[in-house]
């Protein structure tokens, strides 16, 4: 049965668009229960990285279902920022976020990619941004957040012509943080979020929240703002472990770390 799963092992959680046979294509049931997927990574304390992933080995996500979502749309009675939760918009989770991408990255898949923080993407996927052709717009934050990610022209290429460009190219302009053999991508992922969690969530969790504040204050501002942050994060309990276990050059045991999950929790299907 297709859907958002999900699973937890050792603070990793993964987040499986699971609905191969259609390129993971979501329906609008899939958008809410991904946003409700999301949810769950930031409120429950087990849980100190997600990987996101698409079943099989076709698509990482083509975006909505067209058979659903286009008379839903066309039809007025449907409000796109109802997706808001799948696509992290005014989203308040501290916790990092990777990006498996396998396959095809289209549309609104690639603008739900665009709401991870690292990426990892296989070396025959594909990126595009095909809105235009079908006279609309990528709306699901790519409209905000494509330019502040990567170089103006590459982004604006990529939204007015729609043309789909291959992972190397990904790597090039900054989309993706790295490309690596197509069977390797879920493994490099949990090679990640194993390196984060290694490390300390407070200090992750400061890093995420005031990159999210302070991208958009003038620089003055955005300095003392920072300080702030900053005292925030020097004066946390991991801090005062970290900062002990380099002076004993022991290795730190984080406080926000204490209560990871040890045990795996099977894949389930996302309520």
């Amino acid at each position: 049965m297709s859907g958002i799963t999900r699973s937890l092992d050792g603070g990793v959680a993964v987040i499986t668009i699971d609905r191969a046979e259609k390129l993971n294509a979501l329906t609008l049931e899939m958008y809410d229960e991904l946003g409700a997927a999301f949810e769950w990574v930031g409120r429950d304390p087990d849980v100190a990285v997600a990987i996101l992933t698409g079943a099989g080995d076709r698509a990482f996500c083509v975006g909505a279902d067209l058979g659903e979502s286009i008379p839903a749309l066309a039809s007025g009675s449907f409000d796109i920022s109802h997706w808001d939760g799948a696509h992290q918009k005014h989203s308040v989770l501290d916790k990092p976020v990777i990006s498996a991408v396998n396959g095809l990255c289209l549309g609104g898949g690639f603008e739900i990619m665009l709401s991870t923080d690292l990426r990892v993407a296989g070396a025959s996927a594909t990126f595009g941004l095909p809105e235009t052709g079908v006279g609309v717009v990528p709306a699901g934050g790519t409209l905000t957040r494509l330019v502040r990610q990567v170089p103006y022209a590459a982004a604006m290429e990529l939204m007015l012509l729609g043309e789909r460009v291959d992972a190397a190219r990904a790597e090039r302009i900054g989309l993706v943080n790295r490309v690596v053999a197509d069977a390797d991508v879920l493994p490099e992922a949990h090679s990640l979020a194993r390196r984060l969690v290694a490390v300390s969530g407070e200090a992750l969790a400061v890093v995420k929240s005031s990159v999210r504040a302070l991208s958009d204050m003038p620089q003055e501002a955005a300095f003392h703002a920072e300080a702030a942050f900053g005292q925030q994060a020097f004066t946390s309990a991991d801090a005062a472990e970290g900062l002990d276990a380099f002076a004993r050059r022991r290795t730190p045991a984080f406080p926000s770390r204490a209560r990871l999950a040890t045990s795996h929790q099977p894949a389930r299907r996302q309520q």
